[in-house]
């Protein structure tokens, strides 16, 4: 349930005193329906257009998403100069949160779960906070609702709950499967789970890092899965969809939720996604006393911890700078150009925490071989989102109201066909503060299944821009009234904002508003970290481990790592205590 940037630059956004230290004008709002007015102000220091600082870094990071903080965080950890450029008015990509008349809006993700873990197998979100000497305060939970063809009911995570469901819900046939399932792959996840995120690197140092050091919780986890799972732990780099094949699962419920989860999880069902992804995640929600939770100020909490991490170390941050090429000399990435013109050196490397799609427009084309040039452009592309963002009185609606509502309305059309699945998120039933008092706050949206295409070329400002706007997004709002109760009156919302992808293509610097790269396991595989140019890397969606907010981390963690040394890298790993 990650999406992209931030939706409405523009809007006040709530963050610490020491968040911002350089910002460009606001965008403008033109292209929202919404009753905010124009002279709504942007809480942040007074705009400059210059870079804090010297004009130089060792490493500069392009775009300030999860990825990229959680890279320039270590860098700047492992004692490295690193200054992150942002084009928009706040750091954070996906996990912006923006406020509008008091209530405090998640811009992306809202379903989270590891924060609080820690070690070897914890979130890879969770060790670089640790490193960062950083912690989230949450609220925890371990239900969300599920309206679906055959019925609504709120769904538990944990081992047995969801067996109950699934024997009032859809058959006892469907709750022999879910246990066949989780009997062969929970064993798989001590494999999924062995080497820490953080211990990775991308290059043979790696062996050093992660290999030996980790032989023995490695050979000790192959040990307890016995034959039967060590057998099966290739089956991690495969489709999820062959091991549910080879275990012969074929009810339709069974089949319809974990593409479900698959979907929410990465963007693909089961028979696109990678089986140590969804291994992953089926230990955190269906082990023994597994919660999920939720950032007690908002998503954009997480980004506050990452900058404070930053910044503690000595790591630099730039607002509303725009990097618009990146400048290659003697074959080497060396700089970039930011749009008023400055040039910024990196003495050591370039991150571009862009899309890949979006990196290669910065990039000249004559520098780059026509393979890397012709594999980005024929990556397929997940599609984009439709968004709707409500603020409204809580005495209008269900008193047993729950944060999380999942809406599928057509099993057969598949999860991810366009208007068929809707996400719904009231992060305020569990952080008040977010709204004000008496008063809730909501995202509902399309979870990649808006096509792109229906959009491409339309003018913001025409009849039938305007007119398609209105009619997408009437699921949503469908799946709100059905959420919400019979009580809720659209008519009477104190806050309306709706999102397109036009909104991301924009706003958000995402090629065609796309979700990222649909790269389906066992037909592909997402790209590593270097590129064909010396010095530039990337990390993000667009990079190994894949879509994701722990997946993203991960990239941001290997890229660091790969930056510095061997023994630096050691280090830190048993600063960490992993």
């Amino acid at each position: 349930m990650e999406l992209g940037l931030p939706l409405f630059p523009g809007i006040k956004f709530p963050t610490s005193r020491n968040t911002v230290l350089a910002r460009s004008s606001p965008n403008n709002l033109s292209q929202f329906s919404s009753n905010a007015s124009s002279s709504t102000s942007i809480s942040v220091k007074p705009p400059t257009k210059t870079v804090p600082g010297k004009p130089e870094a060792d490493v500069v990071v392009i775009g300030s998403g999860i990825g990229g903080l959680c890279c320039a965080g270590l860098l700047a950890r492992y004692n490295q100069d690193v200054l992150v450029l942002e084009s928009h008015d706040l750091p954070g990509g996906a996990a912006h949160s923006f406020e509008i008349k008091g209530y405090k809006f998640d811009s992306g993700p809202s379903l989270f779960s590891g924060f609080q873990s820690r070690g070897p197998q914890a979130n890879p979100l969770a060790q670089v906070l640790d490193a960062l000497g950083e912690s989230i305060p949450c609220a925890k939970y371990d239900s969300w609702m599920v309206y679906i063809p055959e019925a609504e009911f709120l769904s538990r995570i944990g081992p047995t709950e969801f067996l109950k469901d699934l024997e009032k819900h859809a058959s006892r046939n469907a709750v022999q499967e879910w246990k066949k399932l989780l009997e062969a792959i929970l064993p798989l996840s001590a494999a999924a789970m062995a080497l820490p995120p953080l211990s990775i690197r991308g290059d043979l140092g790696v062996i050093s890092t992660a290999a030996a050091r980790y032989a023995p919780s490695l050979l000790k986890s192959f040990v307890e899965m016995g034959p039967q799972g060590a057998f099966g732990a290739p089956k991690l780099l495969r489709p999820f969809s062959e091991i549910m094949d080879s275990l012969e699962l074929r009810d339709p419920f069974i089949r319809n939720w974990v593409d479900l989860l698959a979907f929410l999880l990465a963007g693909v069902k089961s028979n696109g996604i990678l089986s140590a992804e969804m291994v992953y995640m089926f230990a955190e929600w269906y082990k023994p006393g597994c919660t999920l939770e939720y950032p007690l100020n908002g998503s954009g909490a997480i980004i506050d911890a990452l900058v404070r991490g930053i910044q503690k170390f000595g790591g630099r941050i730039s607002l509303g700078s725009h990097v618009e090429k990146i400048i290659v000399e003697n074959g080497k990435a060396t700089g970039v150009k930011l749009k008023g013109g400055q040039f910024i050196r990196a003495k050591m490397a370039i991150v571009s925490n862009a899309s890949m799609w979006d990196t290669l427009n910065l990039l000249p084309k004559d520098k780059l071989p026509k393979s890397y040039i012709d594999r980005v452009k024929t990556t397929p592309q997940c599609e984009s989102f439709m968004h709707l963002h409500l603020g409204f009185d809580a005495e209008d609606v269900r008193e047993d109201l729950g944060i999380h509502h999942i809406v599928v309305n057509e099993w057969e059309r598949g999860v991810d066909a366009d208007q068929n699945v809707v996400l719904i998120s009231v992060p305020s039933v569990l952080s008040p503060n977010l709204a004000p008092p008496g008063k809730h706050v909501l995202h509902a949206y399309t979870p990649g299944t808006e096509p792109f295409e229906l959009w491409e070329g339309l003018d913001r400002r025409s009849a039938e821009y305007k007119n398609l706007k209105l009619n997408d997004q009437r699921v949503m709002w469908k799946a709100v009234e059905r959420a919400l109760g019979s009580d809720f009156n659209r008519d009477k919302c104190e806050v309306k904002l709706v999102g397109t992808p036009l909104t991301h293509q924009r706003f958000l610097r995402r090629n065609r508003g796309t979700y990222g790269p649909a790269i389906q396991a066992g037909q592909g595989t997402f790209p590593g970290h270097s590129t064909p140019i010396p010095q530039l890397y990337c990390c993000g969606d667009s990079t190994f481990p894949g879509i994701g907010v722990p997946a993203v981390a991960a990239s941001g963690a290997i890229v660091a790592n790969s930056l510095v040394s061997v023994s630096q890298h050691s280090q830190l790993l048993d600063a960490i205590g992993i």
